[in-house]
Formats: C-alpha cells, structure tokens, sequence
C-alpha cells in the first residue's frame, strides 16, 4: 500500500502516522483519547473506513486487548494512549507482554517539545519508564521521524524473539507538516533477531537423542511464535519422544496427540513433573525454564543432559545448564534436526507416564471433573464447557486458580487457542484480551475464564465488549475468594485468611447494566442447560457458576521445592 507524497505536498505528522501503519497492513488499532494524543485521534477521523478504532474503558484494557488480538492472530497488537496517566495506564500491559514475548506497538502521545522537562500538565517521562519492558522505546520529536520510527518499531517488535515496542510522540510533532515516504525495515543495526546455527549443535544434539533411554520433549511458545506445529510433530513422530507442554505452550499440539503427556509446572500433571528427574536427556523446544517449571532449579533434572532450542541468547543457561544449545528459530532448527535423528519409538517409557496419568485420575482428577457430592468444582465446568465447544475454542483466561484449572481441563484441537499471563500474572488481564482475541478471529468461539477477583479489576471492558458487539463467552468462576492466594494461605499459612475473602457485587445486575444477557448457576443440576445456552448464543454472554468457596488446584508442586515432590493432595 503506497501513501508516499509527491512534489510539494505535506501533512501532519498525525497522518503520517497514520499511513505509516496502514503500510503495516494495521487495520485494527485499540486506544483512549486524551490532550497529547488529540492530533491523532483528529486525523483518525478521515481514516474510520481503513482503520477501525476500538475504545476501550481503560488504558490498560486497551493494551490487554492488544495482547489478545496478537496472540490469536500471530500480527502486532496496535494500541493508542495519551500522556501523563495515560500512558502510565499502559505499564502493566507493556510488561505483561515483554515477558510473555507478544508483539505489541504501542504509541503514546506526549507534551510539546518545549515543555519536555517541565513537570508540565500530564508530562511523564515514558522512554524512562517503559525502557526496562520493551525491546526498544523512541521519543520522536519531529514529524519527518515518524515514518521511520514506525516502521522500526514494526520490525522490531514482531522479529526474532516478539515483544512490545513503545513510540512516545510529542505534540508539536503531530501537528508539524512533512513530506511522506514510507520504508520497511528490515535491518536494524547490531540488532539481530535470529542468531544463527552453527551446524555441529544440530550433530551434537542428534548423537545425544539417539542414545537417550528416557527422553522428554519440553515444547513452548517459541512453538506457536514460530509456526512450528508441524516441524514439532514431524520430529516427535519420528523419535517417539514424549512431549509436555509449558503453560503458554498449550495448543502447540492436539491435546488427544498420543506423545502428548500434558502440562509442565506448579500445577501441571503429576507424569511431567515427576518424570522430570528420571530423564536422561530434556529436549527444551522454545521454552525459557521459568521458575513455575523448574521448582527448585538446583534438584531440577539432574540425571539428564539438557538440549536447549531457542531464538534468545539471553534464556541460553539463565536458570538450567544446556549441555547443547541449538540456536535460531524452532522452525528452521527443529527440521535439521528431524533429519539427523534416527527413527524410534520409547514405548516402555511412555507407559511410565501413562501410570502417573492412572494415579492423578484416581487421586486428582475424578474427584474435580466428576464430583459425586458437595459444590461444583472449577474443573468440571471447564471440562462441560470444553465439551459444549467440542474442545476447539480460544481459551482466555484471567490469573489464579480458575486459569491453572482452564489450563488443565480444556482441550486444544488447533494451534493459537491459549491466551493467558504467564509470566507476569497480571490479574485483570482476561476480559480485555478476550474481547481483542475475539476481534481477532472473529470466525472462533472464544471463551474467557475469569475468577471473581480479577474479573472486578477490568470489569468495566463490559462497556467495550458491549458498544463492539463482540460475542465474547465470558464465565465467572466465583468462589467469593481471592482463590489461589487463600490456596496459599491454607496450605502453608494455617488458614489464616487475612485479606482474601470477597464480599462481591450482584454481576448479574451489572451485567444486564452493560446489555449482555447473563446467567448464574447455583446448583449443579442447573449447570448443563446453562452451559448449553451459552454456547449456542450468537452474542456475548456471561455465565457465573458459584463454585466451592474452599477448592483447591492440585496437583502442586510447593513453592521452591523439587518438581518430585509434587501434591496430589
């Protein structure tokens, strides 16, 4: 798309902008108005039929939403917010999605270049702020830069390893008038996104797989960021290497996959986790080794030569030793890789696995998913509800245990089908991001789990969800607890229950307020109809089920403990 002018022609560095990302093929931007930013939100105007604009009820919302789209679309999210609180607003977003590695560009407005420096109205220093959670951040003061830096900040954001970039604009750049030429980056100096292979990794790792007895596959979202479902597969096919899965991993193969032995973590299954340390070789595919996965890293998977496929230097031996580092992207390593391996089949060790996933039914997994009295519990209205979409919705989640129990009992069919805060936990994230992801596939069911806490952090994106029309599936979980913290307090803090119990709202009033139809379930009995309703709605809906005050997530493996000694109970 060609917005260059010619000759003599200028405009504002608001519309240039403004080009600058329709030639990003941008078409969907997510934003609050505000004094620094008015130029822009001023140019928009002439551009409504290019460039849709969705208001969002909170800058933060508006990055969350980003987030979303992002995450289910694989594009850079695109949002807009003005200076001073507004773009303070963005912060959390912005560090949610520096360490979660979502592409982002977010663009603020700022006070006029005389006034940098100040204290002026609604002056804060954003490249300060912001420069510890971006992959690079730009003050542009001049109109003629804009082009330029957008295209940087595209590039930047959405090569190698992804993350969020911010452009802070002043205001007198906005108005000041410039000739347009716009030019895609690619190249930025000392900046390289993908590190190259050197070929005698990939031999040195094929030698180690093919002695291995015991092997595990780790696969995250590297996976998904990378495209790599399919060169995944074919190398697991052929090695027969049973494969968990991280958290943001979750879709990067079929959940019924029969090498697929299931989630990593805290909170994952009982056979990854344990299984850990009686490896002989970990094979990491995209994945950073997060403390939520290790546990104690000095009694993590010490029997076992560790093989590490990553796109980021600096994940390379920051928490687990690699006995082998396989640089570059999953997509172009894992099928040099495939090619040197030699065909087999683990047989006798997969059945290991199948074990534990016997004893985590028996202890675990019948008693949430198939109670046989007292309330209803999390896992069995994630389990009805993955059913109702025949396992092949975008699952959002917010943060604490209904996200660990969503995570858990939720089937995946297709790849992109996880949004969710891993590495930051940012409660409040999951309304937004539903709300973005929908946008973003329009043509996928999706369904956002929220707990009663966090769902009152961004509560009012119900306005946004309404004025958009998005038919977001929403699904209280409401325990009337700040769930996992009073988990916490319970196990490991005699059940002194300081400061974690909720006297709620009536949601289903405020609901209704917002013009989405709404439902509470109280009593199991009810739960199937409901669930029933939702599902078939052609609009949004939100679902509350009052679920057991005092339910626990397990298995669990105990903050800075071994992954071996993970709970059942």
């Amino acid at each position: 798309m060609d917005y260059n002018t010619k000759g003599e022609e200028k405009i504002s560095g608001s519309e240039a902008l403004l080009r600058s990302l329709l030639c990003e093929d941008v078409d969907l931007i997510f934003g609050y108005p505000g004094g620094a930013i008015m130029p822009v939100y001023d140019a928009l105007y002439d551009y409504q039929d290019k460039l849709h604009h969705v208001l969002t009820r909170h800058e933060q919302g508006a990055v969350h939403a980003a987030q979303g789209y992002a995450r289910v679309t694989g594009k850079v999210g695109v949002c807009f917010a003005t200076s001073g609180p507004g773009a303070t607003n963005t912060v959390t977003g912005i560090a949610d999605a520096m360490i979660d590695s979502t592409p982002l560009v977010v663009i603020t407005g700022q006070v006029a270049s005389p006034l940098l420096g100040t204290d002026a109205f609604q002056e804060i220093d954003v490249i300060g702020i912001t420069q510890p959670i971006t992959k690079w951040n730009l003050l542009v003061k001049k109109a003629a830069d804009i082009p330029a830096a957008i295209a940087k900040a595209f590039y930047i954001a959405s090569s190698g390893r992804p993350g969020p970039v911010v452009i802070d604009i002043t205001k007198d750049a906005q108005f000041e008038l410039t000739s347009f030429n716009y030019k895609k980056e690619t190249l930025v100096r000392s900046y390289t996104p993908v590190p190259m292979t050197k070929p005698e990794t990939i031999v040195e790792a094929a030698e180690i797989i093919n002695n291995a007895k015991k092997p595990m596959a780790l696969v995250g979202q590297g996976v998904i960021l990378g495209e790599a479902e399919s060169e995944l597969k074919t190398f697991l096919d052929k090695t027969g290497i049973p494969a968990a899965w991280t958290l943001l991993g979750l879709s990067a193969m079929p959940s019924d996959y029969e090498l697929n032995v299931g989630m990593l973590g805290m909170h994952g299954n009982y056979g990854p986790n344990v299984k850990t340390n009686e490896c002989d070789v970990i094979i990491a595919i995209g994945m950073r080794f997060d403390d939520r996965v290790t546990g104690d890293a000095t009694k993590y998977a010490n029997n076992a030569k560790v093989i590490h496929l990553e796109i980021d230097p600096a994940e390379v031996n920051k928490i687990i030793k690699a006995d082998v580092a396989v640089m570059g992207s999953v997509k172009d390593t894992l099928p040099q890789l495939t090619k040197v391996v030699k065909p087999t089949t683990h047989t006798n060790w997969l059945a290991e696995f199948k074990k534990c996933d016997d004893l985590e039914i028996e202890k675990v997994i019948d008693a949430e998913v198939f109670p046989k009295q007292g309330g209803m519990n999390m896992g069995e209205v994630v389990n009805k509800i993955s059913e109702a979409f025949d396992h092949d919705a975008v699952v959002v989640t917010d943060v604490g245990q209904h996200q660990m129990m969503a995570s858990r009992y939720f089937k995946f069919k297709q790849s992109k089908s996880i949004v969710t805060s891993g590495g930051l936990g940012t409660m409040g994230f999951g309304l937004p991001a539903a709300l973005g992801a929908k946008l973003g596939v329009p043509e996928r069911e999706v369904c956002v789990f929220i707990g009663d806490g966090g769902f009152q952090m961004t509560i009012q994106e119900l306005g946004t969800i309404f004025q958009t029309k998005a038919a977001v599936k929403i699904v209280i979980l409401n325990n009337n607890f700040l769930g996992m913290v009073r988990q916490w307090q319970e196990l490991f803090f005699d059940r002194r229950y300081a400061s974690t119990e909720l006297c709620n709202p009536d949601f289903q009033m405020i609901t209704k307020g917002f013009g989405i139809e709404s439902e509470l379930v109280t009593e199991r009995k009810d739960l199937d109809a409901a669930v029933e309703r939702m599902a078939k709605s052609k609009e949004s809906f939100l679902l509350e089920v009052r679920v057991e005050k005092e339910g626990n997530v397990f298995p669990m493996v105990p903050s800075g403990s071994s992954v071996s000694d993970i709970r059942l109970e």
